[in-house]
């Protein structure tokens, strides 16, 4: 599926384009290790209806079994068309990044699928991770923004 971005920095659009030619799982895996770069520095201040929406949309992932919360993740990034991906498709963008930035840190603590802790980026990704690791802090938080906002199922 090809999305279109609304980023104005062309080193984050080409980052994002190139994003899409990878597979879900890698693409998830992408942005986790984007999300481990960048969660020191990170402070969300979205909306109190913003917050609601994306916990509401968290609490059902984490309701779900290990497997489940795997599949819902899968199926957010690949725009499947499916319950969780429609809910989420239905968010606006800030809360779209509240949803990741809770399932992060609730991998981090254990009440989502960990990450494989052994798992390693496919070698046709070294060239990527170069390229989003040579953006500045504001580009790489756009990076994610714009990847937050493409993924979940089009509302129509």
């Amino acid at each position: 599926m090809t999305t279109s971005y609304f980023a104005t920095n062309d080193k984050v659009k080409k980052a994002l384009e190139n994003f899409q030619n990878f597979d879900v799982d890698t693409q998830l895996a992408l942005f986790w290790f984007g999300y481990l770069d960048l969660k020191e520095k990170l402070t969300p201040a979205n909306s109190p209806s913003s917050q609601a929406t994306a916990e509401a949309v968290f609490n059902q992932i984490v309701a779900m079994s290990y497997e489940e919360q795997l599949q819902a993740q899968r199926d957010i990034a690949g725009h499947a068309n499916s319950e969780i991906s429609k809910l989420y498709g239905g968010l606006d963008p800030s809360a779209k990044l509240d949803v990741w930035l809770r399932l992060a840190q609730a991998m981090e603590d254990g009440r989502v699928t960990p990450f494989p802790q052994d798992y390693k980026l496919p070698e046709n990704t070294n060239q990527f991770v170069q390229e989003v690791k040579s953006l500045e802090f504001e580009e790489s938080v756009e990076f994610s923004r714009q990847t937050a906002f493409s993924m979940g199922a089009t509302i129509s």
